[in-house]
């Protein structure tokens, strides 16, 4: 079972949930509810959090560690959707429609997660009807995001797609608000994953990486790739 989290009480544990771009922007009264609703729970590395097809147990989000998003086809080949880093949300598709769930979500390190069970949830909306719309700001996001990816497979060279992901990576999908001039910032992912999310060969994707180096725009470097011009990366065409 996982830990309660006491309500109004400090917690240094969920300072990356705070400061998450959708949960920061919540009305306080929402805010409240699901810290109050919530119960930690803790994965080991490699173990499943839900396949896809399990029952809608309500919503996560990723305290410390990483979660990966991916999909496995009859053939036994599998599509890595995502990387779900800390403060970042995840799940709502369910919410909405009750069906099961649409893909496997597993820990790619020691995870910890905020959990917010289904039943908790419908007793906040119920009472609550005017949240639903912060609920539908998460998935409005997230659907605004699936269509840009699909747009840049199909119009965009492999360069410019490795940059743009790396960036959208970078940014936590768009749950990292930005906070003054933007540094240097360093992604760990292997390349072979990258060239998974992206759905291009390995090689592909190593020749992207080297021809964005020697432009400026990022280093490769052991253990992690830096974006040295993130703006640059975000707009390559």
């Amino acid at each position: 079972m996982g830990a309660a989290i006491q309500p109004g009480k400090p917690t240094d544990a969920l300072g990356a949930v705070r400061t998450g771009a959708w949960f920061a922007q919540l009305p306080d009264a929402l805010q409240q509810a699901l810290l109050a609703d919530g119960t930690l729970r803790r994965l080991v590395t490699g173990e499943t959090l839900f396949a896809r097809g399990d029952a809608f147990d309500g919503l996560y989000c990723v305290v410390s560690g990483t979660v990966q998003i991916d999909a496995s086809g009859e053939s036994g080949k599998a599509a890595l959707l995502g990387l779900l880093e800390p403060g970042t949300w995840f799940g709502e598709i369910c919410l909405f429609d009750g069906l099961p769930r649409t893909h496997d979500a597993r820990a790619v390190s020691a995870t910890t997660l905020l959990h917010v069970p289904r039943t908790r949830l419908e007793h906040l909306l119920a009472g609550q009807p005017a949240w639903w719309r912060e609920f539908g700001r998460l998935l409005a996001n997230k659907t605004r995001q699936a269509f840009d990816f699909v747009e840049e497979a199909q119009l965009l060279p492999p360069a410019a797609r490795t940059a743009r992901r790396l960036a959208a990576i970078a940014h936590g999908y768009g749950n990292f608000p930005e906070q003054g001039p933007v540094g240097v910032r360093t992604v760990r992912i292997p390349q072979e994953q990258l060239a998974q999310m992206l759905g291009l060969s390995r090689q592909t994707v190593n020749h992207a990486l080297r021809e964005l180096e020697a432009r400026g725009l990022l280093r490769l470097r052991y253990g992690g790739i830096d974006l040295v011009d993130l703006p640059a990366l975000e707009s390559l065409h």
